[in-house]
């Protein structure tokens, strides 16, 4: 059984794309392919004009390094044995993107600013910190290897709803400071309607509405 059919989507850069849809409807499946974690069984995902479906090893890695995702779950989607510093500063120690771990502790710490994180939080652990803080980890991590485009699925979901405009309002910031494109992912229409330049509606594995 196919999860998606038919489905012909494009992001323009820098634009904010919100993708809605009832539970079971492929918005997770879509989102997963576009980093390459699923890949299509026919047609080909396309990265400014290169088809990257097939790419593996150190091509692939660079190509996700643009391509950052940010999970519902953010404690989940963090190391439960790193420290928060740690996990913002793994990125750029493994991808060589500063030259000292007094560069890398600068960079971390220029991320913890920009995400809202204070720096004394670095020594805690996933479970010991809130879902917004952790969610704001997720993004610094995210953050740290210069992407492209970051796509939320369902990144507020699990949290306040005054959390949620937090965290929608800082993503909305770094994106206009970064020149980055989100794709957001959220059965709350509504949230979506707010923030996106344009909707798209997935319903039953199939593209209903843009």
């Amino acid at each position: 059984m196919d999860v998606l059919r038919d489905v012909r989507l494009h992001v323009f850069e820098g634009e904010t794309l919100g993708i809605s849809g009832p539970s079971g409807s492929g918005k997770t499946t879509l989102a997963r392919m576009m980093p390459c974690f699923v890949r299509p069984s026919t047609g080909a995902i396309r990265f400014r004009g290169q088809n990257i479906t097939k790419w593996r090893g150190k091509r692939l890695a660079a190509y996700r390094r643009k391509v950052q995702m940010i999970f519902q779950n953010p404690v989940l989607a963090l190391d439960p044995k790193q420290s928060v510093f740690e996990a913002v500063a793994e990125p750029i120690r493994v991808h060589g993107l500063a030259s000292s771990m007094k560069a890398v502790r600068e960079r971390a710490a220029a991320l913890f600013d920009d995400c809202g994180l204070p720096w004394d939080i670095g020594v805690r652990f996933p479970m010991e910190i809130s879902g917004g803080q952790a969610q704001r980890v997720a993004l610094a991590r995210a953050l740290s290897l210069n992407p492209e485009l970051i796509i939320g699925d369902e990144m507020t979901s699990m949290l306040d709803v005054s959390v949620q405009a937090q965290i929608i309002h800082l993503v909305k910031r770094v994106q206009r400071e970064r020149g980055l494109t989100l794709i957001l992912i959220s059965h709350d229409i509504e949230l979506l309607q707010s923030v996106s330049d344009r909707l798209v509606a997935l319903e039953n594995g199939r593209l209903s509405e843009i």
